[in-house]
């Protein structure tokens, strides 16, 4: 893959800028791991080629938040601006950064990934080299009600690039997935609900592309039938009992809107 420089601050490409921010963490003796988009396209081949391709104007990493100071010091020391009403606002669970000569962003998650509901990977971080677990990136994607193009893109390439695995890493861990949303109604009924509309998203997609791994509707199927016969704690069956009655996850926009107008 080729690598387009601009400056002496940063690379162009996500990928590589991600690579370089990863590597200066590890030199200031920081645990850090890329998530999100970037961190798909890192793992998985197929979201680095059409149809599943995409722009990535973000670069998302995850850390312990005993880091946050000198992870701030990092950041500024590469090219990054901090926002500091965002992190003022915002610091003790996330931080943000500015590549203000790329309009580009980094947004670093503390401890949690936490948009719709709360995922912990404080204690996941040395799971794999770069990158938070397979599993955890399809899991911060599914928690997000309010998904997009760009949501359905990622877990699609995620789901073809990768195996569906039991208690192992290098595929999607069905065990992570299982742990996450059999104790928690809410966190199931919201991946439940994602991950139905990820089907209907790739299967219009494999209509237009030919090209396009058809196993992912296997691998979607299959993620499907485990959320729904996975065994379920008993506090997730009190839960079960009130339903959609009461609301089951959190409204993330308002982050979301700080993030956009910084």
């Amino acid at each position: 893959m080729e690598h387009t420089q601009a400056g002496t601050s940063g690379w162009d490409d996500p990928l590589a800028e991600a690579a370089r921010i990863l590597d200066a963490a590890q030199q200031a003796g920081i645990s850090m791991r890329v998530t999100g988009g970037v961190a798909i396209a890192m793992l998985c081949e197929p979201a680095r080629r059409p149809p599943l391709s995409r722009e990535y104007n973000d670069i998302d990493f995850a850390m312990r938040s005993r880091d946050a100071t000198p992870v701030s010091e990092l950041f500024n020391s590469i090219g990054y601006e901090p926002e500091e009403e965002f992190n003022l606002l915002h610091g003790q669970h996330r931080l943000f950064f500015l590549d203000r000569a790329r309009n580009r962003q980094a947004d670093v998650f503390l401890d949690r990934i936490e948009m719709c509901h709360r995922l912990d990977v404080a204690d996941r971080l040395s799971r794999c080299e770069h990158t938070l677990t397979p599993a955890d990136l399809l899991l911060s994607k599914l928690q997000v009600m309010e998904t997009n193009n760009k949501d359905y893109l990622d877990m699609i390439a995620l789901l073809s690039g990768l195996p569906l695995t039991e208690r192992d890493d290098r595929g999607i861990d069905l065990d992570r997935i299982r742990d996450v949303c059999g104790s928690d109604w809410g966190w199931w009924k919201t991946s439940t609900v994602v991950a139905g509309r990820v089907k209907q998203f790739a299967q219009e997609l494999c209509a237009r592309n030919a090209e396009l791994d058809r196993s992912v509707l296997e691998h979607i199927d299959t993620l499907l039938h485990e959320l729904e016969h996975m065994p379920k704690s008993r506090k997730w069956r009190l839960r079960a009992r009130i339903g959609e009655r009461v609301r089951w996850h959190e409204q993330p926009e308002d982050i979301d809107h700080d993030i956009e107008n910084v």
